[in-house]
């Protein structure tokens, strides 16, 4: 381990396994000092830092103009606030991972070109990468608005292209070999029920339950996008409710018989679950959505009926379920066309000549 030389320095492991120093006096904010250890770069950074040169804060309040600051500031407002609590969530990791890389920096000498140079920095992890100028960039829309800059440097920066198709969907047979594993009367079966006949996401999953059920229709508005959406409770599904242990509030409940904490947490369990039924490590909780719509479409369901099961606020998301089914369709019509077109009689009649 490396031992500190000099006075208020600090240090710490990051999570890439690399020593980072900071310099620190009791009662105020840490400063990253850049560079290798003891390199030119460093030591002038330390000695500004000592000699008051580098804004130290208390503990809690950013240097003012710094990138920490702007980020607290935004926190604080009502744009901020306003955003699901799921959001908020991830924006807060990413802004995290900001504040620790970037956080003393002044946000006015942000340009698009650092930004840019961010994003072709991290193209091997482009979901990664699109996510955070997705964070960043409402950061900075709302700097605008509220005068703290006049255009946002994020205008002009491209996200990464990426080819992917999404989560996987299930198949039939990956269905039936769960439902044969976890029989009804079992919590891990309710959970897949629940999810492939009502096409719930993992944050409604963990908050349906008996005050939502009059007259075997489910009515529930959906947390991520506050649609209502309305259920038919079908006789499969009701008999996997009734023989499973429910709580009072929330279907699925623990093994001590509580509610699930988080999506997260019920999206973990779930995860344990297919992989004791032998199911493959791409089998997750979104898959059965996608399954449910993807059966619900090639059985004659519409775009606007899957909206409405789904909770989906823009069509498009559900014409890619139907386009997909229709093309199935066409595609069998056209084969049986070309299959009918009377083979047989014209080789009888090529004979015959």
């Amino acid at each position: 381990m490396i031992a500190a030389r000099r006075r208020y320095e600090i240090h710490e492991r990051n999570r890439h396994g690399k020593h980072v120093w900071y310099f620190r006096r009791p009662g105020q904010i840490r400063v990253r000092l850049p560079g290798e250890y003891n390199s030119r770069e460093y030591i002038k950074a330390y000695n500004d830092a000592f000699a008051g040169k580098l804004v130290v804060q208390p503990v809690g309040r950013p240097a003012a103009y710094t990138l920490a600051w702007l980020i607290h500031q935004y926190r604080q407002s009502a744009h901020f606030k306003g955003l699901r609590p799921s959001t908020r969530r991830v924006r807060d990791s990413i802004f995290a991972r900001l504040v620790e890389k970037s956080g003393t920096q002044p946000f006015k000498a942000i340009k698009r070109q650092h930004l840019q140079a961010a994003m072709d920095a991290k193209a091997d992890t482009p979901f990664a990468a699109n996510n955070a100028l997705k964070a960043i960039r409402k950061l900075f829309e709302w700097s605008v608005s509220a005068g703290h800059i006049d255009h946002n440097p994020c205008n002009g920066v491209k996200p990464i292209k990426a080819k992917t198709d999404g989560f996987h969907s299930w198949t039939v047979d990956q269905v039936e070999q769960y439902r044969v594993f976890h029989p009804v009367g079992t919590r891990a079966r309710l959970a897949l029920d629940i999810m492939l006949f009502c096409g719930l996401r993992r944050g409604d999953v963990v908050r349906v339950g008996p005050q939502h059920v009059r007259d075997s229709l489910i009515t529930l508005r959906t947390q991520k996008t506050n649609t209502m959406v309305y259920l038919t409770i079908w006789p499969e599904l009701q008999r996997s409710i009734d023989a499973t242990t429910t709580g009072d509030l929330s279907f699925m409940v623990t093994s001590c018989g509580k509610p699930f904490t988080s999506p997260e947490s019920f999206g973990n369990w779930f995860a344990l679950q297919c992989e004791n039924a032998g199911l493959p490590n791409e089998c997750r909780a979104h898959g059965l959505r996608k399954a449910g719509a993807t059966i619900a479409a090639e059985n004659g369901a519409t775009a606007h009926e899957l909206c409405a099961m789904y909770a989906w606020t823009k069509l498009a998301t559900a014409e890619i379920y139907t386009k997909e089914a229709d093309r199935k369709r066409l595609s069998r019509a056209a084969s049986e066309r070309i299959s009918q077109y009377g083979w047989s009689e014209r080789l009888v009649d090529l004979e015959r000549a």
